[in-house]
């Protein structure tokens, strides 16, 4: 699995990453907000929110991603105000003690994230590099076709894959001149898609990696699980979400974003290789 990065101890113990090859790093999801389609409202109170990200930082995540403003499809925007004070006191908490990504389309949210200790920006809105160069600090860039409230209505590509491939590829170019050394890229699976599109960007993972960016992919407990395993509800998507993110590693994925770390970081283990399965046996 060339070009995935493994967490080494930095500073205080916070991990950091490199280019060596291990596995494919895990994202933990945190949503400090009261209408994520997963567990909305399950975290909007700070303490909640702290003892979550300790929790996914103890299960194993490389990284621990705090929005403050759900992006959900049909979801309305929040103010800028708002959203820094759900993120801001949870990002400052959980710094000290695993690396942290702020999950925003606002740059003054992710600059007060930063200052509290965020060194990723995860950006639906694919507009933040000059952020992310200014600080320093990582960025990733997501491809959204349209905006949450209406990006579900009527998604349509004459080539999802050529298209999304294009896009990101222009936007780390970008990113890279204006000198972010940290970038991924990310086709934003179930953002402006239809299940037809997803499918598609999932089976062509490989042309996504080609782009030399490393890619982060984002299924977890997704709708499209839901309508593939047959209706099961947002609760029921732990082994869909677990295949999904195991075929996205050994597509060349270097870091998956999910709900259930341990669970996903067991599977990356087996797929990279921190098992030596002739030991083992």
């Amino acid at each position: 699995m060339a070009g995935v990065r493994r967490p080494e101890a930095g500073p205080a113990g916070v991990a950091t990453t490199t280019l060596e090859t291990v596995r494919c790093l895990v994202m933990g999801v945190l949503n400090v907000t009261p209408d994520s389609f997963s567990d909305g409202g399950r975290y909007l109170d700070p303490d909640a929110a702290v003892a979550h990200g300790l929790r996914l930082a103890g299960e194993g995540a490389d990284v621990v991603d705090v929005g403050g403003e759900s992006t959900r499809p049909g979801a309305e925007p929040v103010g800028a105000e708002v959203e820094r004070e759900r993120v801001v006191p949870v990002v400052a908490a959980l710094a000290p003690h695993v690396r942290v990504s702020i999950d925003t389309r606002k740059a003054v949210v992710a600059e007060a994230a930063i200052e509290a200790g965020a060194t990723l920006v995860n950006d639906v809105s694919a507009s933040l590099w000059p952020v992310a160069a200014a600080a320093g600090v990582g960025w990733v860039a997501m491809h959204m076709q349209g905006t949450p409230p209406t990006m579900q209505e009527h998604p349509r590509y004459d080539d999802v894959v050529g298209e999304v491939r294009a896009f990101l590829a222009e936007r780390a170019a970008e990113a890279r001149a204006a000198g972010v050394d940290e970038v991924w890229i990310d086709p934003g699976i179930g953002f402006g898609k239809t299940a037809a599109h997803n499918l598609a960007l999932l089976r062509a993972l490989p042309a996504l990696v080609a782009v030399g960016e490393p890619v982060l992919v984002g299924t977890s407990r997704k709708g499209i699980l839901g309508a593939l395993t047959g209706g099961a509800p947002v609760e029921d998507r732990l082994e869909a979400s677990v295949a999904t993110a195991v075929w996205a590693m050994t597509r060349g994925a270097a870091m998956v974003r999910v709900h259930d770390v341990a669970a996903t970081l067991q599977a990356a283990r087996l797929v990279g290789d921190d098992v030596d399965l002739e030991e083992a046996s």
